[in-house]
């Protein structure tokens, strides 16, 4: 059986992009960056992101029923730690705007989508959650946030 060690570190190999997963819940705005994202199908709009059963934020917002998507760029390295660091005061700093849905969104993200979830199957040490993307749009220019064997790293021009 692969060593999770070495499972790890050849994920990491893996570049991906980098969301912030956020939703108004019962207890306030909760959030967690999400490197485990991906889109599923165009129609219907589907999306799929994991949650680790480890999280103390992911079961405010499953509970919710519901949660923003919000793409990351270059310029939200230091965003993205703080919604990695458990305990930190997450939505205390930069300028957040809100979805239609009442999501709490930052203002400069590269672009968001509202998403419903629609299935939760347990994996592992995870939750797999498919969403359906309600509404969305793009809202800044910029190159995106990227993640390559465990640092943030940028896109090199062709």
């Amino acid at each position: 059986m692969l060593e999770q060690r070495s499972f790890r570190d050849i994920l990491g190999r893996f570049t991906t992009g980098v969301v912030l997963v956020t939703a108004d819940t019962a207890e306030g705005p909760k959030g967690m960056a999400v490197n485990s994202f991906t889109s599923v199908s165009l129609t219907p709009p589907l999306v799929a992101l994991c949650a680790a059963d480890t999280s103390s934020t992911w079961p405010a917002i499953r509970d919710t029923g519901s949660f923003a998507v919000t793409i990351l760029g270059d310029r939200h390295a230091e965003l993205c730690r703080l919604f990695s660091t458990k305990g930190a005061d997450r939505f205390a700093a930069g300028d957040w705007s809100t979805t239609r849905a009442g999501h709490p969104i930052p203002a400069d993200g590269l672009g968001w989508l509202d998403c419903r979830i629609t299935t939760v199957h347990p994996a592992g040490d995870h939750e797999l959650v498919i969403a359906e993307a309600l509404e969305g749009a793009l809202t800044e220019q910029a190159d995106p946030l990227v993640f390559h064997a465990g640092r943030f790293t940028a896109l090199a021009a062709a």
